[in-house]
């Protein structure tokens, strides 16, 4: 029987901990999702948490997934090499079975401020990305994938993003982290179906699914909502209906995670809620696991050595212009004014195509950047 594990993002935040703990005690969560990068707040683990990760690190339940490493900035950051550095620590404190990162680069002056935005798909962007994976790789030894992004500027662009990721974790061969309610997010943003949506996607390469809840933004006209990726709320039942339908699909899928923000989890009702969407997610993945009897076909460690340059590969033109797109979506006073500043930036008539951006999406990146200019 092929195993599908029910897993937790589990981090060190108290409201998420404290939504868990009955999770925990019940022996449900078969495997946890760690963000460890998010430590750069605290000087040390506490060691009730070094335990809990080592606990289900021993047991090949533990996944690495990374937030600020802006796997895609044009040009090779200090704060990058810092990260890397700090990952081999850890994975010789911890035993992970794979390590991922988001799709992107992270808006924000800081390293650790900002909101992953997409970024042109070019084939220098999948020299750049393969060998920030191929870094990764060497440093964790274990399998290396990326996750979807929930936001898209064009309808273009949602079409070729699932392309796109299988041409750079081929490189590596990497896997995927299908976020459901990134699809979901663009299910209705873009106005497309799910079965179109998957079918871009390369589901062989699907090792771990997330799920989570987000939020309803007003769009410019006064009847359109924008669906927000801010796991702050619980989960939808149309990601649950993807969950189920999704599952079959994905051969090489080994961790399903549910995901919140502590921020969303502050009151006993949303913690008991948080609780029966775990136990909703578990029950789909156990009766998927129950009818699977196959065995998983890729173990996404790369088939021969990976070479890596000395120097790391960058874009200085990419690194100008993400620096003038991260300044005109976090100060722009306005959408008239961010669409200004774009035309009159080296943006324009280049291959971010800012010409098929829609407005929707445009207002929708502001809104991102400027809530998150100030850290997470």
């Amino acid at each position: 029987m092929r195993e599908i594990y029910s897993s937790l993002a589990c981090n060190l935040d108290a409201n998420i901990l404290l939504a868990s703990i009955p999770l925990f005690e019940q022996e449900n969560i078969e495997a946890i999702e760690w963000s460890f990068d998010a430590l750069y707040k605290y000087d040390q683990i506490p060691p009730w948490f070094a335990d809990l990760v080592s606990e289900y690190a021993r047991n090949n339940r533990l996944v690495g997934h990374g937030i600020y490493f802006s796997i895609f900035s044009g040009k090779w950051l200090p704060e990058q090499q810092q990260w890397l550095n700090k990952l081999a620590v850890f994975c010789k404190e911890f035993r992970f079975d794979h390590i991922s990162e988001h799709f992107g680069f992270m808006t924000g002056a800081d390293f650790h401020k900002g909101a992953p935005i997409s970024i042109p798909f070019t084939s220098k962007i999948v020299e750049l990305g393969a060998d920030r994976l191929a870094r990764i790789q060497e440093i964790c030894q274990c399998p290396v994938g990326l996750e979807n992004l929930a936001f898209a500027y064009s309808f273009n662009e949602v079409k070729k993003q699932g392309e796109f990721l299988d041409c750079l974790i081929e490189k590596v061969n990497g896997f995927l982290i299908l976020d459901l309610h990134n699809l979901y997010c663009q299910l209705h943003n873009f106005s497309i179906s799910a079965r179109e949506l998957l079918k871009a996607y390369p589901l062989e390469r699907v090792r771990e699914i997330h799920i989570s809840g987000g939020s309803w933004e007003q769009g410019l006209a006064s009847d359109r909502k924008i669906r927000r990726d801010t796991h702050d709320d619980a989960v939808p039942e149309e990601v649950f209906a993807l969950l189920n339908d999704t599952i079959p699909l994905c051969p090489n899928l080994k961790f399903v995670v549910l995901e919140q923000l502590g921020t969303g989890l502050t009151t006993d009702e949303s913690r008991a809620q948080f609780q029966t969407d775990f136990n909703r997610m578990d029950s789909i993945v156990r009766l998927h696991r129950t009818n699977n009897a196959d065995s998983l076909d890729n173990d996404f460690i790369p088939k021969v050595p990976l070479h890596i340059n000395t120097t790391p590969v960058e874009d200085v033109l990419l690194y100008q212009q993400q620096q003038e797109l991260s300044h005109i979506l976090e100060t722009a006073s306005d959408l008239n004014h961010a669409q200004q500043l774009l035309l009159a930036s080296s943006l324009n008539r280049s291959a971010w195509h800012i010409d098929q951006w829609t407005p929707e999406m445009l207002h929708t990146a502001i809104s991102i950047a400027q809530k998150w200019k100030n850290g997470f």
